[in-house]
């Protein structure tokens, strides 16, 4: 643990709800806030007449960052970064240095959706700690946006840096894990005119769920001061996590770390960051 929590801030609204969301998780995990802005100096010659103010634009962005934090979460403490370098160079730089990377995220009319810019897209597979992308509200701090967090688990494969951080933001924040798992229904479920036979649909269901208990079981255990809600959903993955995240105050996906060269994300984080009405945190796993 680097006991730092990083937040990328450019000026927009929506990096100023990052930094407010990333100093509330810094309190809670009493760890520091390190505001970080990156820029490419200009080198065009001659130079526009506006240059010169763009040179006072990196302290700007971070003072109004500061004061927003200030504002928000008073005692956290708070350290700088300004960076003469491409932010998605930055950003991979700063994420070897901290413990978790926040991010503002655009969204998009009254359904409120992601619209995860191209340093973002590029930045995701290329970490290895998790990333929360956070959009800007206007009726309500991210910080009180539900009343628990959601975790999608998909029993495919070892998740155990997935369910560890949903159980520990459980835990920090006192609220309710919703552990959502979704599937299609087997092909026995169907039958030869390709209607749902109702008994195989629910032994289908009820075999989901046995599975979901048995991985949920020894972090149950582990963590038993928190309220777990386990739901499965007969459905694609991606839907159901996104029924799954209804009235949450934070969406946990995972997403496999295959390694350097390997630079792409699975098609449920996609949807996540994409259509999730909450912060997503992107958690990466082997």
């Amino acid at each position: 643990m680097k006991d730092i929590v990083t937040v990328g801030v450019d000026g927009t609204p929506q990096a100023l709800a990052a930094a407010q969301w990333a100093a509330h998780e810094a309190r809670l995990r009493q760890s520091r806030l390190r505001l970080l802005t990156a820029w490419q100096p200009l080198t065009a010659k001659p130079r526009p007449p506006w240059a010169p103010e763009m040179q006072h634009w990196p302290d700007r962005i971070i003072e109004e960052a500061r004061a927003t934090v200030a504002s928000a979460e008073p005692g956290v403490a708070v350290e700088v970064r300004l960076v003469r370098e491409p932010p998605l160079k930055a950003l991979v730089e700063a994420a070897e240095q901290t413990d978790l990377l926040a991010l503002g995220s655009r969204g998009l009319g009254p359904a409120a959706r992601f619209t995860l810019g191209r340093t973002g897209l590029e930045l995701v597979p290329r970490v290895t700690v998790p990333i929360v992308l956070v959009r800007a509200r206007h009726d309500r701090p991210p910080t009180e946006e539900g009343s628990g967090v959601a975790v999608g688990v998909s029993l495919h494969a070892a998740c155990e840096n997935l369910l560890a951080f949903a159980f520990e933001t459980a835990a920090r924040r006192a609220v309710p894990l919703r552990a959502v798992h979704g599937r299609n229904l087997p092909p026995f479920a169907y039958d030869r005119g390709g209607a749902v036979e109702r008994a195989a649909a629910e032994q289908a269901e009820l075999f989901a769920r046995e599975e979901l208990s048995q991985a949920l079981r020894p972090w149950r255990e582990k963590f038993g001061d928190v309220r777990v809600e386990e739901q499965v959903v007969m459905e694609s993955p991606a839907p159901a996590l996104m029924h799954g995240a209804a009235g949450t105050q934070l969406l946990i996906v995972g997403r496999r770390h295959l390694g350097p060269g390997v630079p792409r994300i699975g098609h449920v984080v996609h949807a996540a960051v994409h259509h999730a009405p909450c912060p997503v945190a992107i958690v990466p796993h082997e």
